[in-house]
């Protein structure tokens, strides 16, 4: 039965407990940074995004990996899981009750669409719902079994996922393996002269008194319910697994964990438009500066039909293989990860010597090792020790009485000198041979930067404040003075994705953030630092305009620029109180002309 409709049984909730379990959140925001939002937005709109960001999403956003299936076939798959496997609580024909006034309609509708949007054909959308009214079981003298959940839980929880173990913090007594419970959030509240706090100890007994920790709090925060997988002492006694499954949730969307692996990639629609909008062309060489966890990387292999090279960038190793790791599973070759920090992208020109030749011993011991399985070391006569690879001309020499270097068998008067040590890395990850992912020995490459005007499209999207993302139930970490470092080192960011581009290509920027300050200023900074930048008409063309004018606030003690008329019209924004429900979004295309030496 649809969680909107009563259930006969069920108890009603008391009414001194009217509207406590619901889900109806109030977005939190320093009152300086709610102020600037208010001057950039208007109050009116900016309400209605710090509400919408609040809510997650209506429907879910597939990406089709098409160099191994197509939008239709992926659909009739999708179709006979649902039918096989009841995928998400039966995705196909799930009845949606929408709230609306008090008032509930009901509509049986096809949920798997492709998108309408021209330039998009390979995107799915999956519908969900929500949200929905809940009416929680209880009896009479006998308050209902409760477990409360940290933030960052709930916001995965509303988009789809279980409670796991490390997200529980409170638990009601006595509450056993398969009881039913319901579940809130504790969300972040001011505390006098120290911030934002919690103000829950893990572990603490809920009795449903209003003595009970955040009682008041948690009124019009609770995201669902669901069946205990464990015992209350269990939930505290592990350090992982599954505590509570959910049955019943204020929004309903599908998970897709382990479903089409390779085929599909769930994705916000935002971020599919930025790589389509970097256009990138069969061989060419791109850069995603920071791309972790790899989704641009791989939809702009596939867009390039995994021809040419795109190198991606991250300054954790973790992330670095997880880029790998998707890389594998949707079979595309044209993809190099290497940790690196984008701040440190460029390399020195003094390092561009013996121009022709490979950027660098380590890259092209690497090429050897990775490449072909024909790759071993010898030691001849003479008492030179050779690192030969039999499908290539490439050899590495050493001898006990010169130093090492690099040399062409096609041009053997050709040599490159190399540090022992450089070396000796370089042995023992052929000898330890490719491991996960293909990537030597399990570890990533790490990469020295690479030389300005080497790339012909750069991908920058940017780590920011993350102001965008949906559901976020609390924003008052973020203050004006962390805004504007967000901003700063975007800039820094943005100068190496400069010189890295080469004349006539392109830089597309991006962020997931509603902070002008991050999205417009910036594009106002490349705009006036760097006159042979132009902005560039976007497509698809799914965002609405930018912001335009200036910002003066506190006696003219704060200030900014943002884009002209002219200008607002070639960026990309997403509104997430807007019909198209996504993410806040940014994304600005930059034409790259003849630099000035």
């Amino acid at each position: 039965m649809d969680s909107s409709s009563p259930s006969p049984s069920a108890a009603q909730p008391a009414a001194s407990d009217k509207g406590r379990y619901t889900f109806n959140p109030k977005l939190r925001w320093q009152p300086e940074v709610e102020e600037y939002f208010a001057a950039a937005y208007g109050r009116d709109r900016f309400a209605r995004i710090s509400e919408a960001l609040a809510h997650p999403s209506r429907y879910s956003c597939i990406r089709v990996n098409t160099l191994k299936s197509s939008p239709d076939a992926v659909m009739h798959k999708l179709m006979d899981l649902v039918c096989e496997n009841g995928l998400s609580d039966g995705i196909n024909g799930l009845e949606i009750g929408q709230q609306n006034g008090g008032d509930q309609s009901h509509e049986r509708s096809y949920l798997v669409q492709k998108c309408s949007y021209a330039g998009l054909e390979n995107i799915l959308f999956v519908q969900g719902s929500g949200p929905h009214v809940l009416h929680y079981n209880s009896q009479p003298d006998h308050s209902v079994k409760e477990i409360i959940v940290s933030r960052k839980c709930a916001e995965s929880v509303l988009r789809g996922a279980q409670v796991y173990v490390p997200g529980v913090l409170a638990c009601s007594a006595h509450v056993e393996n398969g009881d039913k419970v319901a579940v809130s959030v504790a969300v972040e509240q001011p505390v006098k002269d120290s911030g934002w706090a919690v103000g829950i100890t893990r572990g603490t007994v809920l009795q449903g008194l209003q003595s009970d920790a955040l009682y008041e709090e948690r009124k019009g925060l609770y995201i669902g319910q669901g069946t205990a997988v464990m015992s209350r002492s269990g939930i505290f006694r592990v350090p992982h697994g599954i505590a509570v499954e959910m049955t019943e949730r204020v929004y309903k969307l599908p998970s897709f964990n382990d479903v089409l692996e390779g085929e599909i990639f769930l994705q916000n629609l935002p971020s599919v438009v930025a790589a389509r909008v970097l256009d990138p062309q069969p061989g060419e060489r791109i850069l995603d500066m920071c791309a972790a966890p790899g989704g641009k990387t791989t939809a702009i292999a596939i867009l390039m039909r995994d021809k040419g090279e795109v190198i991606a960038l991250d300054r954790s190793h973790n992330k670095v293989m997880d880029i790998l790791k998707l890389a594998s599973e949707m079979d595309l070759n044209c993809i190099k990860a290497y940790k690196l920090d984008a701040l440190k992208s460029v390399r020195k020109t003094d390092e561009a010597t013996n121009i022709g030749m490979a950027d660098s011993l380590c890259e092209a011991i690497k090429t050897l090792a990775e490449d072909s399985d024909t790759c071993h070391a010898k030691r001849k006569k003479d008492g030179r020790a050779t690192i030969v690879d039999e499908d290539s001309s490439a050899t590495v020499v050493q001898s006990e009485t010169e130093q090492p270097f690099f040399v062409d068998d096609k041009n053997p008067e050709s040599k490159r000198y190399v540090s022992k040590a450089e070396l000796r890395k370089n042995l023992r990850r052929m000898k330890n041979g490719p491991g996960r992912n293909n990537c030597s020995g399990g570890r990533v490459e790490k990469a020295k930067g690479f030389f300005p005007n080497s790339f012909d499209r750069v991908l920058l999207d940017a780590p920011c404040s993350a102001l965008g993302l949906r559901p976020r139930l609390f924003a008052g970490e973020e203050t004006l003075q962390s805004l504007k470092t967000h901003a700063r080192y975007q800039r820094r960011m943005f100068d190496q994705a400069v010189k890295l581009v080469r004349p006539g290509g392109v830089i597309v920027y991006s962020t997931c953030t509603i902070n002008p300050g991050e999205n417009e200023a910036l594009v106002r900074y490349a705009l006036d630092s760097y006159k042979f930048l132009s902005l560039a008409s976007q497509h698809p063309k799914v965002g609405g305009p930018g912001i335009v004018g200036s910002c003066e606030l506190f006696n003219k003690t704060y200030t900014e620029e943002w884009l002209t008329e002219d200008e607002a019209e070639l960026v990309q924004r997403f509104d997430p109180s807007s019909p198209v429900d996504t993410i806040g979004f940014f994304i600005a295309k930059f034409s790259v002309g003849e630099k000035e030496n």
